[in-house]
């Protein structure tokens, strides 16, 4: 296996909303919602394996269905295994200006807790220090859909696996691109003439945007060709020799954001300041039919979540790239420390969290799609085309362990310096000073 040095770049943990729904959605809040459920230790119930994870939600008053079928399969491990999985959570006012990825950092690197769902700049980190255990020994991991497995394995081992594979897409207002007389687009030229229709007809912003999401434009562009049809293991391995520029591969993508900023099309400073789904942000205008599309993932159309009940016809799509309409996939995952105190228990745990009962269990609550090979879910309307895509293995990941340079954390950082003036020769310029740090470590 291809050998990673990622060069990390933190983020917080609001940054990692879509990857895993709900269930990230906790360091831009004030503390409110779910407490801690159990902080225990060494037991009284038998084995216990100590659990830390995001815990609040949304709102105090909503309705966390990720975090009940998570729940549910922790059930099934403790039945299973006569152990209790103890609950340790972070919340915001707890660790105040630590982010859920440096606390996770920190408690991983002394091995405080046994269990830990990781965001996956995390896992890149982690798993190259050898912090991680390696799971490629559970039974559950045999499962796995194969760019699972590639996005998750640092240094030959795989270090997590989550619970689902979270598609981030384009939503469309089906209904303003019928009465503009609009096909929905497929190729970045498509997008942006699109887009010129869409302000001559009065829509101010045609893309409604905030500051995490839109470098799944970058990656559908970048590595369209790679995931579909290129020689994968080839051209990584010249990426992290240096024979390959990142920078190639994105310039084209951050030329395109460029465009979308410079004609209006996107509007920069309110991306910049804008969380995702919250205030009066980019999800409120999709929502009112004052932006046309938005960037979202897969979750946030289901039902009772952020667009699961528009008021107008809505369609989830691929994002525009010259192969056509490219979902793009990241996911969080399950760790355990290496040298957890009770790491033979959470193991056991995990193998039963994620076997194919679990992950059925789970798909079925949230109509997400499973890392495992052999678990298959209906879906909401909206999402068929993004979903017939992702079954048909059409997809590029914005997060691979195999590169030396963390991608997911790091590329939206470098989009943003873009939304806040920065030119596309010196976002480059960033690009190559991570792989060339990449290189030299």
């Amino acid at each position: 296996m291809i050998q990673q040095r990622g060069s990390l770049r933190r983020r917080i943990v609001s940054g990692a909303v879509a990857v895993f729904a709900a269930l990230t959605l906790v360091a831009c809040g004030s503390g409110e919602g779910t407490r801690n459920l159990a902080v225990h230790d060494e037991g009284d119930d038998g084995p216990v394996v100590n659990f830390f994870s995001p815990m609040e939600k949304v709102s105090p008053d909503a309705e966390n269905t990720a975090r009940t079928a998570s729940d549910q399969t922790i059930a099934m491990a403790e039945q299973a295994l006569g152990l209790t999985v103890a609950y340790r959570t972070y919340t915001a006012e707890d660790y105040q200006d630590k982010t859920y990825d440096e606390v996770c950092l920190d408690r991983v690197r002394s091995a405080r807790d046994d269990l830990y769902l990781l965001n996956s700049d995390v896992i890149v980190a982690l798993g190259s220090e050898g912090k991680l255990a390696d799971l490629s020994g559970l039974s559950s991991a045999q499962n796995l859909r194969e760019e699972v497995r590639v996005s998750n394995t640092v240094d030959g081992k795989l270090v997590a696996i989550p619970q689902e594979v979270v598609a981030y897409g384009l939503f469309v207002n089906k209904d303003i691109f019928k009465e503009c007389g609009l096909a929905l687009p497929s190729t970045p030229d498509e997008f942006l003439a699109a887009c010129r229709v869409l302000k001559e007809k009065g829509y101010d912003v045609p893309l409604g945007a905030n500051r995490w999401w839109l470098e799944t434009f970058v990656f559908a562009q970048a590595y369209a060709d790679l995931y579909n049809g290129g020689d994968i293991e080839a051209e990584v391995a010249a990426l992290n020799a240096g024979e390959a520029r990142y920078s190639d591969y994105m310039r084209p993508g951050f030329e395109f954001l460029k465009k979308l900023v410079d004609a209006g099309y996107i509007d920069a400073g309110n991306a910049l300041r804008s969380e995702a789904f919250e205030g009066a942000g980019e999800g409120a205008d999709f929502m009112a039919g004052k932006s046309p599309m938005v960037v979202a993932y897969w979750g946030a159309a289901n039902t009772d979540t952020a667009y699961g009940n528009p008021s107008f016809a809505m369609e989830v799509i691929g994002f525009p790239s010259e192969r056509g309409p490219m979902p793009v996939l990241s996911m969080t995952g399950y760790g355990v420390a290496s040298d957890a105190e009770h790491g033979e228990e959470a193991l056991a745990a995990m193998d039963v969290m994620l076997s194919d009962e679990a992950l059925r269990l789970y798909a079925e609550t949230n109509r997400v799609i499973s890392p495992s090979k052999n678990v298959v879910v209906d879906c909401a309307e909206p999402l068929r085309p993004l979903n017939d895509l992702v079954q048909a293995d059409t997809y590029v990941l914005a997060s691979n362990a195999a590169m030396d340079v963390e991608q997911w954390g790091n590329v939206c950082l470098i989009v943003r310096d873009l939304l806040a003036g920065a030119s596309v020769d010196e976002c480059m310029a960033k690009l190559d000073a991570l792989q060339d740090a990449a290189l030299a470590a």
